[in-house]
């Protein structure tokens, strides 16, 4: 199946108190710079990576709760009206209508957006430090087992992306088609045996790293990061706004671990 999705974005809904902080933050580690705010109260903002088109944005949110959101751009044909309506077709929720956008949320509750393509076609290098490369190239679904299949197969179906077995057996990734800058992984929360987080679905980024892991992540901790734990394959820092996301141990340029197999596909 073709899809129609040309191009994702992720959306950093960061409150008011922690924007500016957060911001710094995320244009230093990704070496981009921010474009001129725009919106009715000049509530949205792009990174500008230092090459390719942008796929990182931020929204200055009235929540108290910072978050990362995705958006799917669609091409003029079929339109996002006519995936809205796949969407819900498959189980999702329209959640606002706007001239530009529709809001949605998943089967399992999680909130994206379906947004006009605008012409993005060319995908980022990884950005170079004195510790190594990295590259934002992943966003990670946690998802609560008690939806993690019908999550799976909506987000499959929508995106026309296979699903494969990952690394570890908690991990679903989709196929990730040549050029788009991020790929979509789903995690099985309670397969790790963390009953801790919310109930639903949330997200989280990764960042895809060369050849130190350890460097990078000093130097994050040094930008202002907070280190979480340091395991195997990942190390989970939090920003200085309290969103969490992972830095990897996969290849920036191929988005997969260096001894990495060919995964198995989930019927």
């Amino acid at each position: 199946m073709t899809s129609p999705i040309t191009w994702t974005t992720a959306m950093f809904d960061i409150p008011g108190s922690q924007l500016e902080s957060t911001l710094d933050f995320w244009l230093g580690v990704t070496g981009s710079t921010l474009s001129a705010w725009r919106g009715d109260d000049r509530e949205y903002a792009t990174l500008l990576p230092p090459d390719g088109d942008p796929y990182l944005r931020v929204q200055r949110s009235v929540s108290v709760v910072p978050r990362i959101h995705l958006e799917l751009h669609i091409a003029a044909d079929p339109g996002y009206s006519t995936v809205a309506e796949r969407a819900t077709a498959l189980g999702a929720t329209v959640q606002h209508q706007a001239p530009h956008h529709v809001v949605l949320s998943s089967p399992g509750g999680y909130v994206f957006c379906l947004v006009r393509d605008q012409g993005e076609a060319q995908r980022p290098s990884p950005y170079g430090s004195s510790r190594g490369t990295s590259l934002v190239d992943q966003l990670t679904l946690d998802v609560q087992d008690d939806c993690f299949d019908s999550e799976v197969a909506f987000w499959s179906e929508l995106t026309g992306s296979r699903a494969h077995t990952g690394s570890r057996s908690e991990f679903v990734a989709l196929e990730r088609p040549a050029g788009i800058p991020l790929r979509l992984m789903l995690q099985r929360l309670n397969a790790t045996g963390d009953g801790a987080h919310a109930p639903g679905v949330t997200s989280h980024l990764d960042l895809a790293t060369h050849p130190h892991r350890e460097a990078l992540t000093r130097e994050h901790v040094s930008h202002g990061a907070h280190l979480v734990s340091s395991g195997a394959m990942w190390s989970t820092l939090t920003d200085p706004g309290g969103s969490t996301y992972c830095l990897t141990d996969r290849d920036p340029g191929t988005g997969f671990l260096p001894s990495a197999v060919v995964p198995d596909v989930l019927q």
